[in-house]
């Protein structure tokens, strides 16, 4: 009898070994959770969904994740998903830098006013020094980094006049995110910036609480703003909102290896998917997605770069004083990197 327990022992032990995701799979959750602030049709909401399937697809099933949107697990309040995700509440994420960058304030890199000019500026920094120093730095807080997403350059809306000038956005009462630096920008413009969240900022836009708004077009089109009473559309790229897909770190460990590197993959892969959704249509090469906003209506100002200066230079105090909080070093590397892009 004991000859043959061993035996089975023994079979168990060499299962393990020839089979290491399905043994770890015997103590994996049944279900993940997947914070996302948006959810389909965005962009983000796409990508975010996008990857739990690859996630699925790349495990053979072992790995089952389900997307909260609506920063539901952090009851709509997406400034406190970071923290959140660190404490396990939440496994996963497609998270914002500018709603993490309470927690971490190099973030606001990103959000300082008018530091990327275009695409390959984004790139530039995601896929270079600077994105590789800030997923060092995330790894340091608990969380696993594994692909940079885009929300994309956030463009300023609202249902009173067109805004050619900072003083075209005098008193005028606009929706921002939780962050001190949005405030600041948009209080040096002369706006009378109002912090919610999105899931308060959809009513009040309705109702003529607030009169606009800044968000990337993808979030414009995916929540329908032309019927909110947004007539006015000014194209100004002053910041781009990167997105990050984490895991916790917890649950990071609690995988097999070969799961980790499936979820890596998957994670990769769905970002890329998820920036060309984020860019398609709104580019000289194809702007199909700005002539349908026109089409319901919408007059687009396309800031030409003399009209631009004037905004960047009643910001520029905002950026000089935000890079002391970044960081000097980070920001001259992030200059630096995108003064040499290609």
């Amino acid at each position: 009898m004991m000859s043959r327990f061993k035996a089975v022992l023994a079979g168990l032990a060499m299962a393990a070994l020839v089979l290491p995701g399905v043994a770890a799979a015997a103590d994996y959750k049944a279900e993940y959770k997947l914070s996302t602030v948006l959810g389909k049709p965005t962009p983000w909401g796409i990508g975010g969904e996008r990857w739990a399937e690859l996630v699925k697809e790349k495990t053979g099933g072992r790995i089952n994740v389900k997307m909260y949107p609506g920063s539901a697990l952090v009851n709509g309040d997406q400034t406190k998903e970071f923290t959140a995700l660190r404490q396990g509440v939440i496994d996963m994420a497609v998270g914002s830098t500018i709603n993490w960058s309470p927690q971490v304030k190099e973030l606001n890199l990103f959000a300082l006013p008018f530091l990327m000019p275009d695409h390959k500026a984004i790139d530039a920094l995601t896929k270079g020094p600077v994105g590789k120093q800030l997923f060092d730095l995330l790894a340091t807080k608990d969380v696993v980094p594994l692909a940079w997403g885009e929300n994309g350059f956030r463009e300023v809306s609202n249902s009173k006049r067109p805004i050619v000038t900072p003083a075209d956005m005098k008193g005028m009462k606009l929706r921002v995110v939780g962050s001190p630096l949005f405030l600041d920008t948009f209080t040096a413009l002369g706006a009378n910036p109002t912090q919610m969240s999105w899931a308060d900022a959809q009513p009040a836009l309705s109702t003529g609480a607030v009169d606009g708004q800044e968000n990337p077009i993808g979030v414009f089109v995916g929540a329908k703003l032309h019927s909110l009473e947004q007539k006015h559309l000014t194209l100004w790229g002053y910041v781009a909102d990167p997105l990050i897909f984490v895991v916790n770190q917890q649950v990071w460990n609690s995988w097999s290896k070969e799961d980790q590197e499936a979820v890596r993959a998957a994670a990769l892969q769905a970002a890329a998917e998820e920036v060309a959704i984020a860019r398609k249509g709104i580019t000289a090469e194809d702007d199909s997605l700005l002539k349908e906003i026109e089409g319901n209506g919408v007059a687009i100002v396309r800031l030409t770069p003399e009209q631009q200066k004037s905004f960047q230079a009643a910001t520029r105090g905002v950026y000089e004083k935000w890079t002391k909080t970044v960081g000097p070093d980070l920001v001259k590397a992030a200059e630096e990197s995108i003064a040499n892009r290609k």
